[in-house]
């Protein structure tokens, strides 16, 4: 029973040894989720809990020197299955442990996400995911300098700082991408980049021109049009590459929302894919398979890429000090129906 005329953010751990019967430090190692606490006891503390209504104040166990159990996990968004697939394996991973996520969204604004990692870092968490920061440069020397645990997924090649991060083999599957691509027979491949801030979008980006030039092709520049990992702009910037006086054959969006732009951009301009444009994605989100035509597309492993930045994080948290670690899982090629071999000369749709 709650005490008479106390508020339940007043009740303090006090309160509950007393009504528990038992010792300020058992209630301790009970929130701590310690061992060396008979399960009798554990029951006793938790049922005083329930019954005064205590809440506990993470920030003064924090300060005490324990910890909170709690990850903060900051994305730009939840717009999109990329983001539910990474949460997935990170909500699995800590599920195992006894953790709770403590979730930010930056709506892909800069101040907010450098806003919120100082927040969180305030003795709210014990330790911080970042999928996808944007502004990772602002912040990462002060988390390094205070040994404060956190990972970054999905953004291996760009901050100036070493970080640990979880990633995918982003060059290597774009470069497979525009092969399958040229082994089709294609050679005018239109590219739609991502948010060129971020390392992923820079590595397929280099991935696609590396593979152009190792089968003689020269880069044209009208060919890649600088996108933002939305569906909107993947819209426009295929509209744009239908424009051109020489269209491409095919289309290479940097993540499956950005073809899904392509494709309805296709559509559009009466065309068929893949009969008159060929149009291959980057993630394989749950949607890509679904789609009309089921999409070609790069796999990431995006469940796996939140597990282990999961268990990445819960190893510094253990050991702050231990040594910068950085993963990079591999991607996979899936090929669907919305690739094949361009029509010959003089039987495409006119543009």
């Amino acid at each position: 029973m709650k005490q008479k005329g106390k508020p339940s953010e007043d009740i303090t751990i006090f309160d509950v040894a007393n009504e528990a019967g038992v010792s300020y430090s058992t209630v301790s190692r009970v929130l701590n989720n310690k061992e060396h606490v008979s399960p009798e006891k554990r029951e006793r503390v938790l049922r005083a809990m329930a019954e005064l209504g205590y809440v506990a104040n993470i920030q003064a166990r924090t300060l005490a020197g324990g910890r909170s159990h709690i990850v903060g996990l900051l994305v730009h968004g939840l717009d999109t299955s990329y983001i539910g697939e990474i949460m997935k394996g990170i909500d699995n991973e800590l599920h195992t442990v006894n953790y709770d996520l403590m979730l930010y969204t930056t709506h892909r604004r800069k101040t907010k996400e450098s806003a919120y990692v100082v927040k969180l870092t305030r003795n709210l968490v014990d330790g911080l995911l970042l999928v996808l920061p944007r502004n990772a440069d602002a912040y990462l020397e002060t988390l390094r300098q205070r040994h404060f645990p956190h990972v970054l997924v999905d953004h291996l090649g760009l901050p100036t700082i070493d970080a640990p991060a979880v990633g995918a083999t982003n060059w290597q599957g774009a470069y497979e991408a525009t092969t399958y691509l040229l082994d089709l027979g294609h050679r005018r491949i239109g590219f739609i980049t991502g948010s060129m801030e971020l390392g992923c979008a820079v590595e397929r980006l280099e991935g696609y021109k590396a593979a152009l030039e190792k089968h003689g092709i020269v880069i044209d520049p009208e060919l890649i049009r600088e996108g933002d990992f939305l569906q909107p702009r993947g819209y426009t910037c295929a509209r744009e590459l239908l424009a051109l006086a020489e269209p491409p054959t095919a289309i290479f969006a940097s993540n499956d929302i950005s073809a899904f732009g392509a494709m309805e951009a296709v559509r559009d301009h009466g065309l068929q894919i893949p009969r008159d444009i060929s149009i291959i994605g980057f993630d394989d989100i749950p949607q890509a398979a679904s789609v009309n035509p089921p999409l070609t597309t790069v796999r990431q492993p995006l469940e796996q890429m939140g597990s282990s930045a999961a268990r990445m994080l819960l190893d510094y948290i253990a050991e702050p000090d231990r040594p910068v670690e950085r993963l990079e899982l591999p991607t996979e090629l899936i090929v669907r129906q919305s690739c094949r071999e361009p029509l010959p000369l003089g039987l495409t749709s006119t543009l």
